[in-house]
């Protein structure tokens, strides 16, 4: 927003277990004042991810082996490719210019579809595959690790208290899930409090 985007926000609920994150989406949009597109796709596949597939444990790896051993049990098969695909389409509808997408550099380490090389082939499919074929894909947390983002929240005042990353879904933040220790020790080396745990 701060560079000029008027952004419109998309959830998409595909099964997961921490569907406590499309109620985080909904405030967020709220706080920022953008129209929210919310969609359900029944994808029965996609229960191959322990992301998905309650009956599956969560990994609760130590944090220095988060990403450092393959792809996770939490990888959801090509699930980025669906969800930028979707919202795609959705920037093509409303005739907008880019769609724009939160990897990050940890993301990359152990998810395929999060790495640089698999955002610029998307960019490009993009533009290859829409109206006007100017669309781009803009990941601007893409070379950032969780202490530079938080700063980063920080620093735009973003309502991080709203914000959800806990993979169990629960009330409250699991604190033992790969995605609860990566946010926990990127506010701790940031020197921030994570306000979403107070």
């Amino acid at each position: 927003m701060a560079r000029g985007f008027s952004p419109v926000a998309l959830a998409v609920r595909y099964g997961q277990r921490h569907e406590r994150e499309l109620r985080a989406a909904r405030q967020v949009a709220k706080r920022a004042g953008v129209a929210l597109h919310e969609i359900s796709l029944r994808l029965p596949w996609l229960k191959s991810s322990s992301l998905v597939d309650r009956g599956q444990r969560l990994p609760d790896t130590p944090l220095s082996r988060i990403g450092r051993d393959g792809i996770p049990s939490t990888y959801v098969p090509a699930r980025n490719s669906i969800l930028l695909s979707i919202g795609i389409s959705l920037a093509d509808a409303l005739g907008a210019e880019a769609v724009i997408y939160g990897a990050n550099a940890l993301d990359y380490s152990g998810y395929p579809d999060c790495r640089p090389e698999f955002i610029a082939a998307f960019s490009r499919a993009a533009r290859l595959g829409t109206r006007r074929g100017k669309m781009r894909i803009l990941a601007p947390l893409s070379r950032l690790d969780k202490r530079r983002i938080a700063l980063l929240a920080a620093r735009l005042r973003a309502p991080m208290e709203l914000t959800w990353s806990c993979y169990q879904g629960g009330a409250h933040p699991c604190r033992s899930c790969d995605s609860c220790k990566l946010r926990a020790k990127g506010f701790e080396e940031a020197g921030l409090a994570d306000p979403a745990l107070s």
